[in-house]
This record gives C-alpha cells, structure tokens and sequence, in this order.
C-alpha cells in the first residue's frame, strides 16, 4: 500500500463478520441516495423548495416517471417532504427535511470531489477507450 493510501486509510465499511443476517447498512443507504438521479434533486432541493414540474425542467434529461419514483423514495427515506397545496390543479411541492439538510454538508462534499476530478476522470476514461 502507498503512503498516501495508508494516510487516506479510513474504516468506511462495516467490519468482517458483521451480523449477514442483518441488512447492510452501508448498502441500504448508498443505494438510494447513490442512484443516478438522487443527488441532483436534492442538489436542487438544497437551493429552494420546487413543484414536481419546476423539477423535471431544471434536470432536463429525467423522464417523468423517473422523477416521480425517486421523489417518492426520497419522501419515503426522510430526505424530501411532499406538500399538497389545495387549488385547481392541485399543486404538490417538495423541500428537503431537516435529515435531508442534514446530508448537504457530505453532498457537498462529493460534489466537490467530482468537480475537482472531472478532467482526470474523462481523461482516464478516454485513455482507457483508446485501449480496448
């Protein structure tokens, strides 16, 4: 192991022989808030609280339906919150919660990461193309 790996060496996963016959906790996680579409509605969510069709326009490329079910897991999970507004059509606002305050700090934070990689990670992608 490099040094800097070694000074980077950080327990990030449960330890060997945790308890298989309880979910992993790492993995229940991860695998919502690590989707492909999670993190850039609470990305948005952190700017203001947004209708589902304020949404879908500031994303773009995410189809409706898309959109809809990941809303609903992040409610479902405790990020976001869903409020009916009473007119004619109903209209249905999302806001992130106080948990989903909660995680801007690490979004931020792997935000960060990807803006500061993103030229050495499409040239390493690049390179690997021009091999295979």
């Amino acid at each position: 192991m490099s040094e800097a790996m070694a000074a980077a060496s950080v327990r990030l996963l449960p330890p060997v022989g945790t308890d298989l016959n309880q979910p992993c906790v790492v993995r229940d996680v991860i695998d919502r808030i690590g989707d492909r579409w999670s993190l850039l509605v609470l990305g948005h969510l952190a700017e203001s609280s947004l209708r589902f069709n304020a949404m879908h326009r500031k994303i773009g490329d995410i189809s409706k339906q898309v959109l809809s079910r990941t809303l609903r897991h992040l409610e479902e999970d405790g990020f976001i919150s869903r409020t009916v507004h009473q007119s004619t059509p109903p209209q249905v606002e999302y806001a992130l919660t106080e948990m989903g305050v909660s995680f801007l700090q690490p979004l931020k934070a792997v935000l960060d990461w990807a803006d500061a990689h993103h030229d050495a990670i499409t040239q390493s992608r690049d390179k690997f193309a021009r091999r295979y």
